[in-house]
């Protein structure tokens, strides 16, 4: 049983640890973000979501897909390769939505704890989606804020986990109404005042075909523009238009505040053509950060292919922090050197080649979990509301160890490994 002090004491780590989420949250106003998809399995070696953010590499994560709007019973369909899916997971009765809490609750919350965004992206190239009319599009924005954000629902496939925002990758369908969708969304979030993050992943011909006509009505706050599988791609610099863009963003964009993203490939896997090296890809984001106002950072397609890939996230994203940081931009540590956990399995292409298609999706075996660590402080962290920095990094100690003991006393939310599934779906974007 507790005693009054050891409740005062985890009331304690309660307030400290959300003024530290506070200070260490998303910044979307920097010029070196890296945000990288997460869920399609490029290399076919998909560790669970918490390996990805054990280092500071990563700012964003958009979840990839939700690729059905309207599946069984009315509710949307979610596909995460290995993690978790429709077929090898259960699923809310009477609907194809997967209860993914076991695998990704716990995941999730540990990647905001340590100040990345995670997002759900909406499409992918094989999606089913699209609205009917306005109504139609508010209604399911209602929906996906009661299943994903900060709503409510018995049928949430996170569990307790709320997701920071909505990503709009949409490659198929009808364009109209996706205006409706995102403005309902920013209705819902109003009253809460937890800032949601809202972006899409155009095409770099410029305007997008399908989201192109919702960028101009609507209040996104990114767009991750993709660079690859396009004429316009970092492998035709002749015919590159980031220029384009960045003009949209000043011009014609619902916000004029809105960032634009420079999409790559993390492999040369993960693209049927459009891949460049990291210093290539650093040279690109030094000049943007130089020339465009609206530059944000790197997306990249995906987790897996990236890490794979020498560590590419991690080489991008150090060389765009220090081309930030000469242009006068406010101080930050690149990314840590500690590796993240060492992954049993070897990384192996799993990718279909289409010289339209986008971002590339295979579904494997399971591969060796990653625990999800509990959270360390090694270091005294300078906080506003603590006068005593002293005293503030002693109970980030003491809440450090009491977290630590949590966590060793509660049940791993990790799956046993699984065979294949004989079902595998390619979203190739």
């Amino acid at each position: 049983m507790a005693t009054p002090f050891t409740g005062l004491r985890t009331l304690a780590c309660l307030v400290f640890l959300g003024l530290l989420t506070r200070v260490m949250s998303f910044d979307i106003t920097r010029k070196d973000n890296l945000a990288i998809y997460w869920g399609q399995d490029g290399a076919n070696s998909q560790q669970r979501l918490s390996f990805y953010c054990q280092d500071d590499t990563v700012d964003t994560i958009p979840l990839a897909f939700l690729y059905i709007f309207r599946g069984t019973g009315g509710d949307p369909v979610i596909d995460f390769a290995n993690t978790c899916n429709q077929w090898d997971d259960s699923v809310f009765p009477g609907t194809a939505l997967a209860n993914c809490q076991a695998a990704m609750e716990a995941d999730i919350k540990t990647c905001q704890s340590k100040g990345k965004a995670i997002t759900l992206s909406l499409g992918g190239a094989t999606g089913q989606i699209g609205f009917s009319s306005d109504s139609q599009a508010q209604q399911f924005a209602t929906q996906i804020w009661n299943l994903f954000l900060g709503g409510s629902s018995s049928t949430r496939p996170f569990g307790t986990a709320v997701l920071d925002g909505i990503d709009l990758d949409i490659e198929s369908g009808t364009p109209a109404h996706y205006a409706a969708f995102v403005t309902q969304i920013r209705t819902l979030a109003a009253p809460t005042g937890k800032k949601y993050i809202i972006t899409a992943a155009p095409q770099c011909p410029y305007p997008d075909a399908y989201i192109g006509a919702a960028l101009n009505e609507a209040d996104f706050d990114a767009v991750y523009v993709q660079f690859y599988n396009n004429y316009c791609g970092l492998d035709q610099p002749s015919d590159y238009n980031f220029a384009t863009w960045d003009n949209w963003a000043k011009t014609t964009s619902f916000n004029k505040d809105v960032k634009v993203y420079i999409g790559a490939a993390g492999s040369p896997a993960a693209a049927g053509t459009g891949y460049v090296g990291p210093n290539t890809l650093a040279q690109f984001a030094a000049d943007a950060q130089s020339k465009y106002s609206s530059f944000g950072g790197v997306m990249m397609w995906d987790a897996d292919t990236a890490y794979n890939n020498n560590r590419f996230d991690k080489a991008v994203k150090t060389a765009i922090v220090a081309s930030a940081a000469k242009l006068g931009a406010p101080a930050r540590a690149p990314p840590s050197s500690s590796a993240a956990p060492s992954k049993t399995s070897s990384a192996t292409q799993h990718v279909t080649e289409s010289a339209s298609s986008h971002h590339a999706s295979a579904s494997a075996s399971k591969t060796s979990a990653v625990p999800v660590p509990a959270p360390s402080v090694t270091k005294k962290i300078a906080i506003a509301d603590h006068a005593d920095g002293d005293a503030a990094a002693s109970l980030a100690e003491e809440c450090a160890e009491e977290s630590a003991s949590a966590a060793a006393a509660a049940p791993t939310p990790d799956k046993e490994p699984r065979a294949e599934r004989a079902n595998s779906r390619f979203f190739r974007l």
